[in-house]
């Protein structure tokens, strides 16, 4: 918590979209909105996306990523700094991967209404985990 009172874990929790920014070969950041599931007890920040995508990419040459999600007003924002670790993609809509993955939906959207089909499509679709950990978060209200 900051002088101020503001929690940057607590807007963490309660984000659904931020954005994501790793860094390309040539040392400029690349940005991407992404969905994030925040677990403050672990120390983690869980993303699902598409192998093949230019952040799977920059992550597989260099782990290290920087994750900002603001308040509906804009007027609050937190950031996480840490290192990610990428699982998947599946052939077996019932291995670990997946499992990984359906853990993810879940902490983000809650209950799937067919499980069968949300694996499926995340073997289809090429679906990877990626689990930053967290090494510093931080973050202000204007």
């Amino acid at each position: 918590m900051t002088e101020t009172g503001f929690d940057p874990h607590a807007l963490l929790a309660q984000s659904k979209i931020g954005v994501l920014a790793t860094i390309k070969a040539d040392g400029r950041p690349q940005l991407s909105p992404i969905m994030p599931s925040y677990d403050r007890d672990a120390g983690v920040v869980l993303v699902s996306t598409v192998e093949g995508t230019a952040k799977v990419a920059n992550l597989r040459r260099d782990p290290r990523v920087a994750l900002e999600v603001t308040s509906q007003d804009g007027w609050k924002w937190a950031t996480v700094e840490g290192t990610a670790t990428i699982s998947g993609p599946s052939t077996d809509p019932h291995g670990p991967e997946v499992e990984g993955l359906v853990d993810y939906y879940r902490r983000a959207a809650g209950e799937h209404p067919d499980w069968d089909e949300y694996r499926a499509a995340m073997v289809s679709d090429r679906r990877v985990l990626v689990t930053i950990t967290v090494d510093r978060v931080y973050g202000t209200k204007s």
